[in-house]
């Protein structure tokens, strides 16, 4: 069985890396835009084109799932990718965890990229999960480009001024940016012990099992992991091994041809 993973950087390592851990033996295909990243800037249209083209290339690689373990990704072409696999490829998108963040807590703060926090996409959610609650959204500036560099100083920094527009009481934090759990011990280390932290790799990567189970493929896969980078056969970005999920990865990826 064949899965693949599509996100413009780093972002998909968490849920890649969960999916390994639960079903060691799928067979996961990375496909990574670093000629073009990242794509939340860009023109919906634009990231429409590119992740649907990205998604139908994993196809005819032999991916029977597809996962888009990114908010952009999930948010801008989500819909237009099913449209274009159709039924018989199932698709798994990402929301970031307010609603299990709101279930348990009553202040919370959302880290995220300065364009998801400016979007409609995430002003909606909060008031459908979070509108008894109060919410606090801080744009994590630089944050995730720092993580796909493997730059430890922009890291540090990037967290410790998301730290300061952070509330002091606040008691959850949500990470509602694929790329933040990478570095979830550096956040949690610069925020109070009591902070429970939210991210939706677990709940992305349960999903997809359950689609996987689905498909019930003959095939069951041999573990491996394929990289592509921008649409050329590659392997995992040096940065790549800075983290503990990249550093699961790394052993079984290789170039490999389907």
């Amino acid at each position: 069985m064949i899965v693949a993973l599509i996100d413009s950087g780093l972002g998909m390592l968490p849920t890649a890396a969960r999916l390994r851990s639960l079903r060691p033996e799928l067979d996961l295909v990375l496909m990574m835009d670093p000629d073009n990243a990242p794509w939340g800037p860009k023109p919906d249209s634009w990231v429409i084109d590119r992740v649907v083209g990205t998604a139908q290339h994993s196809v005819d690689l032999g991916a029977e799932v597809v996962v888009l373990p990114c908010n952009t990704a999930s948010v801008t072409a989500l819909n237009h990718v099913r449209a274009a696999l159709g039924d018989s490829v199932p698709v798994v998108g990402t929301v970031p965890a307010i609603k299990p963040a709101a279930a348990v807590t009553d202040r919370i703060a959302i880290w995220a990229t300065a364009a998801t926090t400016a979007s409609a996409y995430q002003a909606r959610l909060i008031e459908e999960f979070a509108s008894h609650r109060r919410v606090t959204t801080v744009a994590c500036h630089g944050l995730a480009d720092s993580i796909d560099r493997g730059d430890a100083r922009g890291i540090g920094a990037a967290i410790t001024a998301a730290v300061a527009a952070t509330p002091d009481d606040v008691q959850s934090v949500v990470l509602g940016c694929t790329h933040y759990p990478l570095v979830l011990d550096e956040i949690a280390g610069q925020l109070p012990s009591e902070v429970t932290m939210f991210d939706s790799a677990e709940a992305v990567a349960n999903q997809t099992v359950r689609r996987v189970d689905e498909v019930g493929s003959a095939t069951s896969g041999t573990g491996r992991v394929s990289v592509w980078l921008s649409g050329v056969e590659g392997e995992l970005p040096d940065s790549a091994l800075r983290y503990r999920e990249g550093q699961l990865l790394i052993d079984g990826a290789a170039v490999h041809g389907f």
